[in-house]
């Protein structure tokens, strides 16, 4: 699997694109704004895209995912507990943050350690709340990939003093669905630069 970046406006957010190369296909992961910006970096990988996946109801994660799932046919894939900040423009923040109420969409909600099969790739949803009431992350076993959304950062964590958040509760989520995860996986986070597991490990001054 390769993996795609691309930076968006609205929070300087990133959307990935988790690219099968031998199908030629892909993931949309986070597609929260700019969706010509995310049309022009698919056109660019000569793939096709078959779900979108959102890893937490924010603006600046969910904002265009249902452009871009229209654009191309596809669904758009949540965690179960992640529906009501989905519609709900107080918890999704778009209101106070983006300009505008709006509700938002998934198509397909998961339940915690779903697998499922897009882009011929094995994809499990590790339920992580804590920033959101229903954030999640989506690991790739087989590749050594997570995608942590605003779960984990690269020697941080998401925040929690938004509604619905809980520093408690997100560092469990972490310690008990990241921290478990072998040592060398790669985790690409909503903001900012990539990391490991390990590196969280060591040195991430909130999981001490």
């Amino acid at each position: 699997m390769k993996v795609g970046k691309v930076m968006l406006p609205a929070a300087m957010e990133n959307c990935y694109l988790a690219i099968n190369e031998d199908t030629k296909e892909c993931i949309i992961i986070d597609p929260g704004s700019a969706a010509e910006r995310v049309k022009s970096a698919v056109a660019q990988t000569g793939t096709k895209p078959v779900a979108v996946l959102l890893t937490h109801g924010h603006f600046d994660h969910a904002g265009e995912a249902a452009t871009i799932a229209d654009e191309y046919g596809i669904k758009i894939y949540a965690h179960e507990a992640c529906a009501d900040e989905l519609k709900n423009p107080v918890i999704n923040l778009s209101g106070d943050m983006y300009g505008s109420s709006e509700a938002y969409r998934a198509d397909i909600f998961l339940k915690d350690d779903e697998e499922i099969e897009l882009a011929g790739l094995k994809v499990k949803c590790l339920f992580t709340p804590g920033h959101t009431p229903g954030g999640c992350c989506y690991y790739f076993e087989k590749e050594g990939i997570v995608f942590t959304g605003d779960t984990l950062f690269c020697g941080s964590v998401g925040r929690t003093d938004f509604p619905g958040g809980s520093m408690s509760q997100l560092v469990g989520s972490i310690k008990s669905k990241l921290m478990t995860l072998d040592d060398d996986t790669i985790c690409y986070p909503g903001h900012n630069e990539p990391t490991t597991i390990s590196e969280e490990r060591l040195y991430n001054p909130y999981l001490g």
